[in-house]
């Protein structure tokens, strides 16, 4: 065999050992943030048969006067369970239930470790958000810019910052920083979330971002 055709050989092979890394990234990258997408609905289908099975005791004597073949003890479990969802909603719309809702979000929730970041980033991604947690920002470390989030900005100046790991935003490193190592970037929460979990694609629109605010 020529040494032409070797390296072709071997050009070819490392082609594609490549293509499958990119491909196996791809697919891992994928199983994550379908992860993220059906973790919320999972735990929210567990808590409503959590929630149907406690109300069967309750709508048993109303099931037993409906047809044999009627799964009706499921039924109107499920109905009283969506019809209790409905009226919760409609109370904490009130201002009576908004003042409620208040308290117990103070008094109980926010004691529970983590709920109220969790729940700033949930409003993070659905764009319901004003507050500055979790303003993107790309933060000096050492001698590279990492794109990160501003968790809370201490009494005297300097942030606390979070900075995910890639491809799952939710684990990542904790830093206690200064201004000058902290650039805030006027990008959606969305946008620096999908760069992380797509292994920094999309970075040169936050570095941009932060060259245009300088």
């Amino acid at each position: 065999m020529k040494d032409g055709e070797i390296c072709k050989d071997g050009l070819e092979t490392e082609g594609v050992n490549r293509a499958v890394k990119k491909f196996c990234k791809f697919l891992f990258s994928s199983f994550l943030a379908g992860l993220l997408v059906l973790a919320p609905i999972y735990l929210a289908a567990l808590l409503v048969l959590k929630a149907m099975k406690s109300l069967v005791a309750l709508v048993k004597p109303i099931a037993s006067m409906l047809p044999e073949w009627l799964p009706a003890e499921r039924l109107l479990s499920l109905l009283l369970v969506l019809l209790i969802c409905v009226l919760i909603g409609m109370v904490v719309r009130t201002a009576m239930g908004q003042t409620l809702w208040g308290w117990v979000d103070r008094s109980v929730l926010q004691k529970i470790p983590g709920y109220a970041l969790l729940r700033s980033m949930t409003e993070q991604l659905a764009g319901q958000s004003r507050d500055q947690t979790w303003k993107p920002v790309l933060a000096e470390i050492e001698e590279a810019l990492v794109p990160a989030f501003i968790i809370e900005e201490i009494d005297d100046g300097r942030f606390t910052v979070f900075v995910p790991s890639v491809p799952t935003p939710l684990a990542g490193s904790i830093y206690i920083l200064t201004p000058d190592r902290v650039h805030p970037l006027d990008v959606p929460f969305t946008q620096a979330i999908k760069a992380i979990s797509r292994w920094g694609s999309g970075s040169k629109e936050l570095l941009a971002a932060m060259k245009k605010a300088q």
